[in-house]
C-alpha cells in the first residue's frame, strides 16, 4: 500500500497543477476534469494514510 498511497500522491498533486493552468487559460472541461481527479485522488490519498498509517502497519 506504500507505493499506492505515493501515486495517488503525485497524481493529486499533478491534478492541482492542473486545475490552476486550466484556471488560468480559461478552460472550463479542463477545470472541471482537474478538480474532480484532485478531489478523487486526493480524497484517496487522506483515506489510504489514516486507514493504513504512516508508516504503513504490516497487520
Amino acid at each position: 500500500m506504500n507505493l499506492l498511497m505515493v501515486i495517488f500522491g503525485l497524481v493529486t498533486l499533478l491534478a492541482v497543477v492542473g486545475t490552476y493552468q486550466a484556471f488560468k487559460e480559461k478552460n472550463v472541461l479542463g477545470v472541471l476534469f482537474n478538480f474532480g481527479t484532485f478531489a478523487v485522488f486526493g480524497f484517496f490519498t487522506v483515506m489510504t494514510i489514516v486507514n493504513q498509517g504512516f508508516p504503513p502497519s504490516l497487520h
